[in-house]
């Protein structure tokens, strides 16, 4: 198996590319999907935001109020800091854990929709290719003042608070510019996706990982040879 990261800047289209490759049948992880599903009321994640915040970030239904929320730590380097430390290694480890799942239900390749991907560096050692969406910084501004109803201000802090765009497309395999129509970005997220499938990295993953087990188990055995830590087993006087 192999894995490919899905990142890009805030509301530059990074679902609409998920999506291309969910209905082609590749398993996606959305790491604000599973930061949405950590911080529900009651959650261990969601007791600590309120110990470190106040009520004043709680909606009247105990959520998590996300605007809120949001202004205050992206006005606030140092509270984002302390919102971050709360949040990304839990959403690392259930990360790790979807990885690990679909490694052993032998899964070809996955896609990690990770929009942190290059701010945090998780799993960056173990990812294939990375494709970043892009648009351009009008487009971007307005399709987030629009989606989370924020003033422009806001939206200026949210977009600023991460890694420039021009950056993460340098450092990705794959460029999608979702400044256009829906069609084009599903078009050339369609050809990445085939292209991918197409690859054989995963027959080459998985030479690699037996050998090493192999490696491992002759380990092993060459040890035993010379200290004979592991007991005999006779298999024959078992059967009679």
């Amino acid at each position: 198996m192999f894995i490919v990261a899905i990142t890009g800047g805030i509301a530059s289209g990074k679902s609409t590319v998920s999506r291309v490759f969910q209905r082609n049948g590749i398993p996606v992880v959305d790491a604000d999907e599973i930061a949405r599903e950590i911080v529900m009321p009651g959650k261990r994640c969601w007791h600590k935001i309120r110990k470190e915040f106040g009520d004043a970030v709680l909606l009247p239904t105990r959520e998590i109020n996300r605007a809120a929320l949001g202004r205050t730590v992206f006005e606030n380097k140092e509270l984002r800091g302390r919102l971050n430390m709360i949040t990304h290694p839990v959403i690392h480890r259930t990360i790790f854990f979807h990885v690990i799942k679909h490694l052993l239900s032998g899964k070809q390749w996955i896609v990690l929709d990770l929009p942190l991907l290059f701010e945090t560096g998780i799993l960056m050692d173990l990812i294939y290719k990375i494709v970043c969406v892009t648009c351009d910084p009008e487009t971007q501004l307005q399709r987030l003042i629009a989606r989370n109803e924020l003033s422009e201000e806001d939206a200026h802090l949210r977009v600023n608070s991460q890694m420039p765009l021009e950056k993460k497309c340098e450092k990705s395999h794959f460029v999608i510019d979702n400044s256009g129509s829906v069609e084009d970005t599903e078009e050339a997220a369609l050809k990445i996706c085939n292209m991918l499938t197409e690859s054989k990295q995963h027959w080459r993953n998985r030479l690699t990982f037996l050998g090493f087990v192999f490696a491992i188990l002759f380990f092993i055995y060459y040890l035993n040879k010379i200290f004979s830590f592991l007991p005999e087993i006779n298999i024959v006087a078992r059967w009679k």
